[in-house]
């Protein structure tokens, strides 16, 4: 569709509301005014409508290559532009793990043809590719991805010289998870001496501790302010954390940022008791003083973007007993209907949801022409009703592994429409397929 003319939608964006037209024209936005008297190939009243720049979501798990019984780039892709969110930055570590330039290029050949959301991958780090790692394109990917934690198996890098290396040498962002290793190990030790392997998920905290976080998140805090380099650490889960992270000097020029996650904004340790594994992560949901924190933080600017984290896993897999089950699960469709519920409660601007689900994420990894709603910026559109509420169920979820911690929620807020590059995907809760997504650009 080349030309899209959406009619007195409520905008928000760069931390204003305001009512006006938006011309889409050959995929960007060609002229936003008043009353905008034209011709166009689709006409969408967003009368009572509010317009938001689509979300970029930077952490997320697609499971492709290797892991497609639990989802694959095409599902999840449709999942994320059914929630909102029209641009995702992809995790290394599928099967095999994304550790070289060619397995890199891969994913994105993938992308190309099957992702209806716009697309990037991160570069794996490991401990033995430092050269793979900095052959990588700045201009064409996200960043450059390191687990500092044992969250991915043989994608822990925990060789003292090789964080010294990527820290010093990378030519890009340089994203990480977080929890010291050794801690956990002791603390899993120390309940597996208690309990045997009948430890109870309600113990997940415990093991992957604050302490855990805290020792890995200062760690990499202090590499970064040592070597200079462009630090991104993502999914905070303890208010000690972010007592790590600048909110005085300007995004733009921030060189260590953080990120915080839709489920430790939302959920708390009380709810491992109905929720069960089906809200193991790593990191670990805390406690309800964390998750406090952890808005608090966003609020005020010490943590700079929010993402989801999505990582799926089949039921059968959740269904394992604590110490057999994967971390992780799916989040996508539902992040920003969740984060409009924390609006409808009076906890967050729906300004404040644009500026760390889009701008920040925009101006955190310098994405070309996306992430606000400007003139000559490419058309990454959602349009949400507030006052619309639906129930998660089975029947709506478009995940591949058809399940999701927020089933039996019910959100005032809906997506009417999505639109991705100009395109619509997503329109009355029906997916249209057409053109794909794109590859993201940087300017860098």
């Amino acid at each position: 569709m080349s030309t899209i003319l959406i009619k007195s939608a409520t905008i928000v964006n760069e931390n204003r509301q305001f009512i006006a037209d938006v011309l889409v024209k050959n995929g960007f936005i060609e002229r936003i005014d008043n009353n905008i008297d034209t011709i166009a190939d689709k006409v969408i009243n967003a009368e009572g409508l509010h317009l938001l720049p689509g979300c970029i979501d930077d952490q997320v798990h697609f499971r492709e290559p290797g892991l497609t019984h639990k989802a694959t780039i095409a599902t999840e892709s449709r999942a994320a532009v059914a929630g909102g969110i029209t641009s995702f930055m992809e995790m290394p570590n599928t099967a095999p793990n994304t550790l070289t330039q060619q397995l890199l290029e891969d994913k994105y050949e993938i992308a190309s043809r099957t992702s209806l959301a716009n697309y990037s991958f991160y570069m794996g780090a490991s401990n033995d590719n430092l050269d793979e790692v900095l052959r990588t394109d700045t201009t064409k990917v996200c960043g450059v991805k390191v687990f500092m934690g044992s969250s991915t198996g043989n994608m822990l890098v925990d060789d003292p010289t090789t964080l010294e290396n990527i820290f010093s040498q990378s030519p890009m962002l340089v994203a990480t998870h977080c929890e010291d290793e050794a801690t956990i190990k002791s603390n899993l030790e120390h309940y597996k001496q208690l309990l045997g392997d009948n430890i109870p998920v309600r113990l997940h905290p415990r093991i992957r501790s604050e302490a855990a976080c805290y020792l890995s998140s200062s760690m990499a805090v202090d590499l970064a302010k040592k070597h200079g380099t462009r630090l991104h650490i993502l999914h905070i889960s303890t208010e000690k954390e972010t007592f790590l992270f600048d909110n005085t000097t300007p995004l733009k020029d921030k060189k260590i940022t953080a990120e915080a996650c839709i489920h430790h904004l939302w959920f708390t340790d009380a709810d491992y008791e109905t929720k069960g594994n089906l809200i193991k992560w790593n990191p670990a949901v805390k406690t309800e003083h964390d998750r406090d924190g952890i808005l608090k933080a966003v609020l005020n600017d010490r943590i700079d973007v929010i993402a989801t984290d999505h990582a799926p896993h089949t039921v059968e897999e959740k269904s394992h007993p604590y110490l057999q089950a994967p971390s992780g699960g799916p989040l996508v469709q539902h992040a920003l209907p969740a984060m409009l519920e924390l609006y409808h409660q009076g906890k967050i601007s729906l300004e404040k949801i644009a500026e760390k689900m889009a701008h920040n994420v925009a101006i955190c990894f310098q994405v070309e022409k996306r992430g606000f709603i400007r003139e000559g910026y490419w058309a990454d559109l959602v349009l949400v009703d507030l006052n619309a509420p639906w129930k998660v169920s089975k029947d709506n979820i478009l995940y591949k592994c058809k399940w999701s911690p927020f089933e039996g929620e019910t959100f005032q807020s809906k997506i009417n429409c999505t639109i991705v590059s100009g395109n619509i995907v997503w329109n009355e809760a029906t997916l249209i397929e057409g053109e794909s997504g794109k590859r993201l650009g940087f300017i860098r």
